[in-house]
């Protein structure tokens, strides 16, 4: 049974790589040999085909997608944050020293 997954696999990576349409099904397919579970295998594929249509991005892109744009999010608040406390300190001083 080992032997036949690693067959899949490599079969799958080697004569499906270049086809975009395909590679779709590379996930689920891959599932079904390492599990041998289909149902998880099509909710998979399911899912990945709701997405592509949403968003028109495949699942990993539209993660890394999210992911940049939550730590571009955050880095911008640190530094609007810094930005407003060297103001107030600027502003602290200035009150003191009249």
């Amino acid at each position: 049974m080992k032997l036949l997954k690693t067959f899949f696999v490599i079969f799958s990576l080697i004569f499906l790589s270049g086809c975009i349409q395909t590679t779709s099904l590379l996930g689920p397919g891959i599932t079904v040999a390492t599990t041998g579970n289909v149902v998880q295998a099509g909710f998979q594929y399911g899912a990945n085909t709701v997405i592509k249509e949403e968003t028109g991005k495949d699942f990993l892109t539209l993660i890394k997608d999210k992911v940049d744009e939550t730590n571009n999010k955050k880095k911008f608040h640190d530094k609007f944050k810094q930005f407003l406390e060297t103001r107030l300190e600027i502003t602290r001083q200035k009150l003191i020293t009249n």
